[in-house]
């Protein structure tokens, strides 16, 4: 059930109407609510995955209640190491096993040695990457003693499976999301109204800009040996657009619905796009990702504790691992690696740190302009098919000798490449101007509000109905 579908809003009607008027003023009842309809959101796709997510959620209650009164070490760590060992078990079978299963064939064939490996039919379970590691993060903060273990068992099933970030984040940490849900909410009618505006910049993102950019870029990238160089560039361009337009209009929708419903999530995404170097691109990407890592590996590791050496390992570590997340490809994990072996240029001059705000000057675009470039060259690996696919792209753009251009090569798709210029345009002109006045989102006004409508009734890809990325992570 994707939230720019019919579907959605058809769901989206009875769950307000229960929460807001049937059950105002009781909470417990608004938890139900919340409880069955986020089950109901995620059986949509494959009802058999409940049980996995029941399971899970279950799992770590109980473990986080027995946390809670036991006070021998040994035993806390053997709580905790089984809450890592069944999620991260779940998580690597249904996305890793084949690829562990072909890799380990491969590398036989390496040595001239031939084993037969079947590989299973799995289906990977959408969103267990972000429920399973928001789940994670409530046990070894409990582990910690950052926060108390839950002892309401509904509210807990609610935190794990909120609908509106359940399947692609933000990844919340319980010590935010969970207390909200023990508090009595009222319906708060400004707070409301900035969750739909966030809502709607979200969709506009989502189907004026990635869903018009993804038939141009799956048609680049499918043919790309046949592309000119050019048109392998505006590939590239395009999908960095496509997947922040897609992921970060997901975050987008996902804070604005839960505002409605008188939640405050975390922001995921600040202009990512326009920053200075890749270590600042970090710090506004993914945002919740990213500080997870910090916070549970980075950190434990030993973060920059232990001398320069082993930060720079730990600062590596965390690249590789967060690439590995992103799939179960080699694709995904040059990725990482590339960002990571740029990171640690600035991390190794220590230059990482906030920069003080020097305004729009020359010096500050041509930053942002070569830290784009880094970015979206590096996609070409996260798009790819195979590694061989993402050098043979990056090849032809340096020596492509063919004038095709797919992006022109029909009125439609010259139609469509027009938009999503147009599309990316409006964005980056929203994006400048909040970030000139220092904002964290953008604010639409109400002329906004009617343009950026205009633009999604007249110019979005409805008609594609395109999966959001990250379902697939």
């Amino acid at each position: 059930m994707l939230f720019n579908s019919i579907e959605f809003f058809l769901f989206l009607i009875p769950v307000f109407f229960l929460y807001w008027v049937v059950l105002k003023n009781n909470l417990k009842g608004q938890n139900w609510v919340l409880l069955v309809g986020s089950y109901f959101f995620y059986g949509w796709w494959d009802w058999r995955f409940l049980f996995l997510i029941l399971f899970s959620s279950l799992l770590d209650f109980f473990i986080g209640l027995k946390l809670r009164s036991e006070e021998r070490q040994g035993r806390r760590k053997l709580l905790v190491w089984l809450s890592l060992a069944v999620n991260l078990g779940f998580l690597g079978f249904f996305k890793y096993f084949n690829f562990f299963i072909e890799s380990f064939t491969e590398a036989f064939t390496f040595f001239g040695l031939s084993i037969e490996a079947s590989r299973l039919n799995i289906i990977l379970p959408v969103g267990i990457s972000f429920y399973t590691f928001q789940t994670l993060s409530y046990t070894l903060d409990v582990y910690r003693k950052k926060m108390d273990a839950s002892k309401d068992l509904i509210s807990f099933l609610t935190f794990v499976s909120f609908f509106p970030q359940l399947v692609a984040g933000p990844i919340e940490r319980a010590t935010h999301l969970l207390p909200q849900f023990y508090r009595i909410r009222k319906f708060d009618y400004d707070w409301a109204i900035s969750g739909a505006k966030i809502f709607l910049w979200g969709f506009f993102k989502k189907v004026v800009i990635a869903d018009n950019a993804a038939i141009l870029v799956e048609g680049i990238f499918a043919d790309y040996s046949n592309q000119s160089s050019l048109s392998l560039i505006l590939g590239s361009i395009f999908f960095s657009f496509q997947i922040y337009g897609d992921f970060s209009g997901y975050s987008d929708m996902a804070v604005g619905l839960s505002r409605i419903f008188g939640f405050d999530l975390i922001s995921n995404f600040k202009f990512p796009y326009l920053s200075r170097n890749i270590s600042e691109f970090w710090k506004k990407w993914h945002i919740s990702l990213s500080s997870w890592f910090r916070d549970y590996l980075y950190i434990p590791l030993g973060g920059n504790r232990k001398g320069k050496a082993r930060a720079i390992f730990n600062v590596f570590m965390v690249f590789l691992v967060s690439g590995f997340w992103h799939g179960a490809n080699w694709t995904f994990i040059l990725w990482g690696l590339i960002h990571g072996i740029v990171y640690l240029f600035y991390f190794i001059k220590d230059e990482q740190k906030d920069r003080i705000d020097e305004g729009f000057t020359f010096t500050y675009f041509v930053q942002v302009i070569f830290t784009f470039l880094i970015v979206s060259l590096a996609f070409v690996f996260f798009r790819s098919p195979s590694v061989a696919d993402s050098m043979g792209y990056l090849n032809g753009i340096l020596f492509s000798n063919s004038s095709s251009a797919f992006f022109l090569s029909t009125s439609r798709h010259a139609l469509m490449s027009g938009i999503t210029l147009l599309g990316i345009l409006i964005m980056m002109t929203y994006e400048i101007i909040a970030q000139s006045k220092g904002r964290l989102e953008v604010n639409l006004r109400s002329f906004d509000l009617l343009f950026v409508g205009l633009c999604i009734v007249f110019l979005g890809a409805f008609k594609n109905h395109l999966d959001f990325v990250y379902f697939q992570f």
